[in-house]
């Protein structure tokens, strides 16, 4: 089973990151995560991206922790807007696969459209920001390897991600409708098992219930997506030093929480369908333990379990919620299926280098 996304270990780390013993605690987290890695990349990797990435012949005004977080967010933020764009792409040129999202509610296919949109405005932001302080922007162009589908609507240029393995993590649908909360070590259970399908249409020849299904399966996938970035862009803005950092992170962490409630409500209202082939979405408006029209946040445990609940994001805590642990979902989801090994030795050394950033206390 597919785990809760972003989540790399179990248990509860209630780690608020505002005094100088949880610092201290998280920079020895932080030196964990890089040895983890350290344990599958060159060390020439780790060196690389923990470095401070001035821009040439200027000197930046980040620290090395700020600068590192930025870049890993730029990198996602990249992959983010090469999956939507695909994901834009069908839901708005292939009239079939546009109906079939339709089905789930008719605004799906514009609703695709803006958050393709704000993720391309986040990428560029970020990648102009560091420019403007020294630091060396992002550029994954040369992974650009993956190949598009070949449906009616689909450009066919290179890629970063692939939406056509898709092992899509359902269990923030029953997270986000319990009290529970992955910080304390609760689990979740999965609504529907979607393991290796595509996210997109392959061809023009399926049947209606078989477009159907895909479309139902993007439809969890757009919030599995945004829920991850809501909890990363929190735990991130923990680790900021400076405040026009931390306004940067928040800011546009606000928006991926506004992403994941768009596509929460949508995906409450995917149609019950079974594929033929082994994919079956249930009747989702028949279920009473996780009703498809809670749609705001559950209320939950959070901090302590002697405070009352609270309708709070989650998970949120570090290292539970990191970017290593982001790079590893998300290739666990096989968004990545196909890629290099130079692909990820880089995304691993930006995402050591960012969860190595701690805030100066």
């Amino acid at each position: 089973m597919v785990r809760t996304g972003l989540t790399a270990t179990e248990g509860a780390t209630h780690d608020t990151g505002l005094d100088d013993d949880r610092c201290t605690r998280r920079s020895f987290l932080a030196q964990g995560a890089i040895a983890s890695a350290a344990a599958v990349l060159p060390i020439g990797a780790l060196v690389d991206a923990a470095r401070p990435a001035s821009a040439p012949g200027r000197q930046t005004a980040l620290s090395t922790g700020d600068a590192a977080i930025l870049r890993f967010l730029a990198a996602a933020e990249l992959l983010e807007t090469d999956a939507w764009q695909q994901y834009n792409e069908l839901a708005n040129g292939n009239p079939r696969y546009m109906r079939a999202l339709q089905n789930i509610d008719a605004d799906m296919p514009p609703y695709v459209s803006q958050n393709t949109v704000d993720e391309f405005t986040h990428a560029d932001f970020l990648n102009a920001f560091l420019v403007s302080q020294g630091v060396q922007p992002v550029n994954l162009d040369a992974f650009r390897t993956l190949p598009s589908s070949p449906a009616t609507g689909a450009e066919q240029i290179g890629r970063l991600t692939n939406l056509m393995h898709l092992n899509v993590d359902t269990s923030w649908y029953t997270r986000y409708r319990s009290s529970g909360n992955p910080d304390f070590g609760d689990t979740f259970p999965q609504i529907v098992t979607i393991v290796d399908r595509t996210g997109i249409p392959l061809h023009d020849h399926y049947n209606n219930n078989q477009i159907q299904a895909i479309a139902n399966t993007a439809a969890f996938h757009f919030a599995m997506i945004e829920q991850g970035g809501t909890s990363l862009y929190d735990v991130m803005s923990l680790k900021t030093s400076e405040l026009l950092v931390l306004r940067i992170v928040t800011s546009i962490g606000g928006t991926e929480v506004a992403h994941f409630e768009i596509w929460n409500d949508k995906a409450g209202d995917a149609p019950a369908v079974n594929s033929g082939d082994g994919l079956v979405f249930p009747d989702l408006s028949a279920n009473t333990q996780f009703p498809n029209n809670q749609v705001m946040p559950k209320p939950c445990k959070f901090i302590s379990t002697g405070l009352p609940l609270c309708s709070v994001m989650r998970p949120t805590s570090f290292p539970m919620v990191s970017a290593t642990a982001a790079v590893q979902f998300l290739t666990a989801t096989g968004l990545f299926v196909g890629q290099s090994n130079a692909f990820f030795n880089t995304m691993m050394g930006l995402a050591a280098a960012a969860d190595a950033a701690n805030r100066v206390c």
